[in-house]
């Protein structure tokens, strides 16, 4: 009963982060449109700019922040999972050769290229399934996520394949968000530390506060964002950054990196007109990735993933990728050629 309990109010206490940024962002709504806008902006047309601009962000910074939240981690495919005899025939060898045997025969159509240090196929013991390339266990979600890039308490949940689009959209807009804010109401913070200042006082604190709010969090996100769109443009996650993917040729962590474009596609879809919008637009199942070591993968590569449990908005999308202009590779799925 207690380890249930406690369980229960460890839930609760994850979600306090996203209820301390929603409120910054209620208050700063506050802070910004009826503090300044309204009772400090003297000109008319100065405000209706201030607040015709400010609002879209507003609206596509909690779109993408409510996606990344919200949306569900794709779950590993049926077919990864062991079956309950053979989960037991793993447990009961005591040899590490005969389990890397015994994990290298049940991955043989599976279509994964990465592996351990010691050759086998990568395997979850909590949760009894060979995990899919760049799938990680996440202990605070308790669940093998594809793609786990991290967990990120700040949105309660997993950042991998299903909501990374939304998590960096999430980034890039609180960030223009903060920088705005920045930039209008710095006049304003100036002008308060004048003698002849006729701005109320509790106003004057809100702006106060808003412009060295918005210059901290501006401040923190510009190295994030900019480290993430480096991670997209090389196709690596956190995680393979600080430990990278092994593969039949050993490490490497540009193993999946395919092309800047093709990189950049494979997060954000080959659709020009969504790619800022925070709707799933990724190519892939989250299963099977092309990599630079696909044609010599020590496993099945061409198995299945069928089974993919993912919403019905995250199926696999076809996406047009681009050809290398260095070796003219393909970098899809399909033998087809791919048009430029």
């Amino acid at each position: 009963m207690a380890p249930s309990f406690i369980r229960q109010c460890c839930q609760v206490l994850r979600w306090l982060p996203v209820v301390f940024i929603a409120a910054v962002v209620v208050w700063s709504y506050y802070a910004y449109v009826v503090q300044m806008c309204i009772f400090t902006v003297d000109s008319v047309l100065e405000k209706v700019l201030y607040l015709l601009f400010y609002h879209p962000l507003l609206i596509l910074f909690n779109w993408s922040y409510i996606q990344t939240i919200f949306t569900p981690n794709g779950k590993v495919p049926k077919n990864f999972y062991l079956s309950q005899q053979e989960v037991e025939a793993l447990d009961a060898e005591l040899r590490e050769d005969n389990q890397r045997a015994l994990l290298t025969h049940y991955a043989k159509n599976l279509p994964i290229q990465c592996k351990t240090i010691s050759g086998a196929p990568r395997y979850c013991e909590k949760c009894k399934c060979i995990k899919p390339d760049r799938c990680h266990h996440c202990s605070v979600c308790s669940v093998c996520v594809l793609k786990m890039d991290h967990h990120c308490p700040w949105v309660n949940n997993c950042v991998g394949f299903s909501n990374y689009k939304f998590f960096i959209l999430f980034l890039g807009y609180s960030l223009l968000y903060c920088l705005y804010i920045a930039a209008t109401s710095l006049q304003y913070f100036i002008e308060f530390w004048t003698v002849n200042s006729n701005t109320p006082t509790a106003g004057r604190f809100h702006i106060l506060f808003l412009f060295f709010v918005s210059v901290m969090f501006g401040c923190s996100l510009i190295s994030l964002f900019c480290y993430h769109i480096f991670l997209i443009l090389r196709n690596r996650t956190t995680l393979e950054a600080f430990r990278a993917p092994i593969f039949q040729t050993g490490p490497d962590k540009d193993g999946f990196n395919i092309g800047k474009m093709n990189n950049f596609i494979q997060v954000f879809g080959d659709n020009k007109y969504k790619v800022a919008l925070p709707i799933y637009t990724s190519c892939g199942d989250g299963v099977s990735y092309r990599s630079r070591t696909s044609t010599g993968s020590c496993y099945q590569t061409m198995g299945t993933s069928a089974g993919l449990c993912l919403p019905s908005h995250l199926r696999e999308s076809e996406c047009t990728l681009v050809i290398e202009p260095n070796n003219g590779d393909y970098y899809d799925d399909d033998p087809r050629p791919l048009t430029s």
